[in-house]
């Protein structure tokens, strides 16, 4: 039976006439004769961040199409405990200079959070379409569903090509600010951040049975060789890209870059896609079966890399993981913001507790 989904929660707790205000008088500040800008908010607010639209009237403009990334209101209870823009900005920075995956152009970078309140930075803004979160573009209705067999599956080629060149691209050693902090290999460090993370979360709240548990599990099945470094994206999915028809023309959200084992980032486009598809197919849509699974995904990355994805299992269990730690934390977001209460069970404010249970034990059906 599916279950109810919450009511979304709010992502903003932000005047948007006076972050309009503040913004024209930085801006002022850097491009002399820079008019009022027209800030369009909410553009793209998420959990982590917020971003803003506006365009610049200037004879020389930077872009006359912008977007701004500003770091979430500190008292506005976070989804993660430090949002360190600094590195996401040399992250775009390093993977603009030493590939050719489309990142935006990023051109300003303030530390300082006085003029809006918290740091943030200001990238050039690239026109196109995303697969929407809400409702999933797995969902009828969606551009992404209403598309041809064959659009999706160019689309599909495209975007596991993003994370093919990334990892090859980039030489690991111009990264290692990326690195998790702690002295074990990177995915052990990788792991141990997100105990930490869960720790962080549950810290004076009720813990989650299923979230330790799915961490056990992960012990069990580590992979005996962990494979190379690379750079990982980190929040590696379609609805993370900007599409000009079917083709990838910039990838966002790099808030979660690390170094990591290549699998760390299929495992995460493999299950993001189908935590969608589950969710859909709960509320009796067919959604959309075969695209991005991970039989087609893996064979896609192995053709281009050369690198025949290793230990599977483990690693769209760890995706899964991650993704619970993350759920928990919005879910006590709302209760925090009185949008919900904490049930019996906290494993249920978890939505895909039933997936990841199954997947602790064994049973997921792929």
């Amino acid at each position: 039976m599916a279950t109810a989904p919450r009511p979304r929660p709010r992502t903003t707790t932000r005047d948007p006439e006076e972050l309009a205000r503040r913004l024209t008088a930085w801006l002022a500040g850097r491009l002399p004769g820079a008019g009022a800008v027209d800030v369009r908010v909410p553009a793209s607010n998420g959990l982590s961040s917020e971003t803003l639209l506006f365009d610049i009237e200037h004879p020389q403009p930077p872009c006359r199409a912008c977007a701004l990334r500003l770091a979430a209101d500190p008292a506005a209870y976070t989804v993660f405990p430090v949002y360190d823009l600094p590195r996401q900005y040399r992250t775009m920075r390093l993977v603009a200079d030493r590939t050719d995956v489309p990142v935006p152009r990023v051109l300003w970078l303030e530390e300082d959070p006085g003029p809006l309140g918290a740091p943030f930075f200001v990238m050039e803004r690239v026109e196109g379409r995303v697969p929407p979160d809400v409702m999933p573009y797995t969902y009828e209705g969606s551009w992404l569903h209403a598309a041809s067999g064959a659009e999706r599956e160019r689309l599909e080629t495209a975007s596991v090509g993003l994370l093919a060149r990334l990892h090859d691209q980039v030489p690991v050693k111009e990264a290692g600010f990326l690195a998790s902090p702690g002295d074990g290999s990177p995915l052990r460090s990788h792991v141990e951040a997100q105990r930490a993370y869960y720790a962080w979360v549950v810290d004076g709240l009720s813990r989650s049975p299923l979230i330790e548990a799915a961490f056990d599990r992960l012990d069990t099945l580590w992979p005996r060789d962990e494979g190379e470094t690379v750079i990982s994206w980190g929040d590696a999915r379609i609805g993370n890209v900007i599409y000009d028809g079917f083709e990838p023309v910039a990838v966002l959200d790099w808030e979660m870059a690390a170094l990591a084992p290549r699998e760390v980032d299929l495992g995460w486009m493999i299950y993001l896609h189908r935590f969608f598809q589950d969710l859909t197919e709960s509320f009796g849509q067919r959604g959309l079966p075969g695209f991005l699974s991970r039989d087609r995904v893996e064979a896609r990355y192995a053709e281009l890399t050369g690198h025949p994805p290793r230990d599977m299992d483990f690693h769209i269990l760890y995706a899964a993981l991650r993704h619970a730690v993350v759920m928990l934390r919005v879910a006590y977001r709302q209760v925090h913001f009185g949008e919900a209460d904490v049930p019996a069970d906290p494993d249920t404010l978890i939505l895909h507790h039933d997936s990841l249970r199954a997947m602790v034990r064994g049973g997921y059906r792929e």
